[in-house]
């Protein structure tokens, strides 16, 4: 009985890790568009504006300043993308966790048959939530980054 029961639980940890690759598919899909913005857009005026900063007639100091000042854009913006997807990576992740504490529960109530369902159903249920999430988070983002669609 206990070999079944390692498999049983090596079968629902090989669809927990596959629910969780959907959720990281669906942050890559979602989030294209304003990476793409970033690392391009963005990228490109930054260097573009450092470019018209080297000017003979300005001191070394003024031409590093005036490059800092061109950085500031794409800083921000990565800085925004990154505070927002830790975000949502730790409401995923609380999500998770209330999953993982109501499994523990079971176990130690010897409720192990159903606990395995249980929580690949909790786990299920979060991480839709978290896909559900993503377009309104994507939105904001564009919004705060003034992408238009």
């Amino acid at each position: 009985m206990d070999h079944i029961a390692a498999v049983e639980e090596q079968i629902v940890t090989e669809r927990l890790r596959r629910k969780l690759n959907e959720v990281n598919t669906a942050a890559h899909t979602h989030l294209f568009p304003v990476q793409d913005h970033v690392n391009f857009t963005l990228q490109q005026a930054y260097f573009s504006c450092a470019y018209r900063c080297f000017d003979r007639s300005r001191t070394q100091d003024e031409i590093n300043r005036c490059v800092e000042n061109c950085s500031v854009p794409v800083m921000r913006a990565q800085n925004l993308v990154e505070s927002e997807m830790a975000k949502f990576q730790e409401r995923m992740n609380r999500s998770l966790m209330v999953c993982q504490d109501k499994f523990e529960a079971a176990k130690l109530q010897q409720i192990k048959t159903d606990a395995m369902k249980d929580l690949e159903s909790c786990v299920d249920q979060s991480v839709q939530d978290s896909i559900k999430t993503l377009p309104h988070l994507v939105g904001s983002l564009k919004a705060s980054l003034s992408i238009s669609e």
